[in-house]
């Protein structure tokens, strides 16, 4: 008979003890502040159908090609959700009743059939915040100061790289970038930060980008940072009337009056992957540079619902935001606190202990502990007394309530506190009112 070699599928994980504490806590942190910020929860299917999914999915071959693809017992063609911002326009297509502005949040698992690297997995966790109905640029604000507010929250300093799509298209047509080829080229200076310059040229010139318009574009990728801000931007390629200009302007000045500008930085050649993105766009790295993966990323995707319902006149502004948890626990596990929860074992307060043919006594009594907001085990295993009082002890177990068949005759426990030394007969009401007292 073979003998079957188990592992998880490449990409994917399995969590417990301290590590499923601890993500548990990040996306417990994460919900606080999007409640915080007044959005409310809402949960979509893992599940689409695949044509709807690859027909509406932007960025072409390199996106739906990591659409996990599959068909049920009846022969249909369905895929798992790349990410939750294609659910969430469906959700909206599907309950056009939905109240505006519609603050949405979500967090659930998405699946990525792509190369996999530290803090990038097949299988993982994103935790998503939109706003459906603001034209901006206040949701996009909204959205930069919940992140802010987050990461602050989790100790994690971050910088939040931002621009704005149709102020690329407008510059990248100054250049000679035929109106065709916009997306296509946006593609390419996505990948600045992961391919050399050399490969960028070579990219943009088997595109069907002329050399004029590929040495244009290389010469402006060349310049110093410093150079590419917006208002020299407008001054180069005279952009003052145009609207993807007034929009990054208009959201620059908001940055700038609220004193945010510094961690929230203008990157002109950020262009994120997806082309449904219609305005702003933006991704959440490590401040301090050590972890290059982003920890987070949104845009405004103002198109997409109509397109979804296929009705030209839903036009409705959204705006998102999701966070990576994945890369997110990658950092927040080097921090002290997080390190302590790693080590530690679940917070248990109080064991119970049956000593003879006490069982359903001890269970009697876990459960009263529990009705009262005690974590409370009740230890069946049959161990010699000073050894499992002992191992209790070393889990971080302090109190410890003995009921032996003495205890039952006289409707009394013993209650032990391991910590000092000490042990008390009472009845099981009052040894119920002293633990409240102590562990709540």
């Amino acid at each position: 008979m073979q003998t079957l070699y188990t592992q998880n599928v490449k990409g994917t994980s399995d969590y417990t003890g301290g590590e499923q504490r601890l993500r548990r806590q990040i996306r417990n942190l994460l919900e606080q502040q999007f409640s915080c910020f007044g959005y409310e929860e809402a949960e979509t299917s893992a599940l689409s159908e695949l044509e709807w999914l690859t027909s509406k999915y932007g960025g072409g071959e390199e996106i739906t090609k990591e659409i996990y693809q599959f068909s049920d017992q009846r022969g249909r063609e369905l895929g798992l959700r790349y990410d939750l911002t294609m659910p969430l326009a469906r959700l909206l297509t599907l309950n056009p009743g939905l109240r505006l502005p519609y603050r949405r949040f979500e967090m659930g698992k998405v699946f990525r059939d792509g190369p996999t690297k530290r803090g990038r997995l097949r299988e993982f966790w994103q935790c998503d915040a939109d706003v459906i109905g603001l034209t901006g640029p206040e949701a996009e604000l909204e959205l930069f100061q919940l992140a802010m507010q987050s990461f602050d929250q989790l100790d994690i300093p971050v910088v939040i790289r931002w621009n704005n799509r149709r102020l690329l298209a407008e510059v990248l047509t100054a250049l000679g970038v035929p109106e065709a080829l916009l997306s296509s080229v946006m593609l390419t200076l996505d990948k600045l930060a992961k391919i050399s310059r050399t490969d960028v040229a070579t990219e943009l010139s088997g595109k069907g980008l002329n050399a004029a318009s590929t040495n244009r574009l290389m010469e402006l990728i060349d310049r110093d940072p410093q150079q590419l801000t917006l208002t020299a931007l407008s001054i180069a390629y005279g952009l003052e009337d145009q609207p993807g200009y007034r929009e990054a302007m208009r959201l620059q000045q908001l940055l700038t009056a609220l004193n945010m500008d510094e961690v929230c930085i203008f990157d002109l050649f950020l262009s994120r992957g997806l082309s449904f993105y219609t305005g702003t766009v933006y991704e959440i790295f490590d401040a301090t540079g050590q972890y290059t993966s982003s920890l987070g990323s949104g845009g405004r995707y103002d198109g997409m619902i109509s397109k979804l319902a296929g009705d030209p006149e839903l036009e409705l502004p959204a705006v998102g935001l999701s966070f990576g948890l994945e890369s997110v626990m990658e950092l927040y596990r080097q921090q002290t606190q997080a390190e302590a929860m790693l080590r530690n074992c679940a917070a248990i307060d109080v064991a119970v202990i049956p000593i003879g043919d006490t069982l359903v006594e001890a269970v009697r009594t876990s459960g009263l502990l529990r009705a009262a907001g005690i974590s409370t085990i009740t230890d069946t295993s049959g161990r010699k007394l000073g050894k499992l009082l002992n191992s209790l002890y070393t889990r971080g177990i302090r109190f410890v309530v003995l009921i032996g068949e003495d205890e039952v005759r006289t409707q009394q426990v013993k209650l032990r506190d391991l910590a000092e030394g000490v042990e008390m007969a009472v009845p099981v009401e009052e040894a119920v009112h002293r633990l409240t007292q102590l562990c709540l």
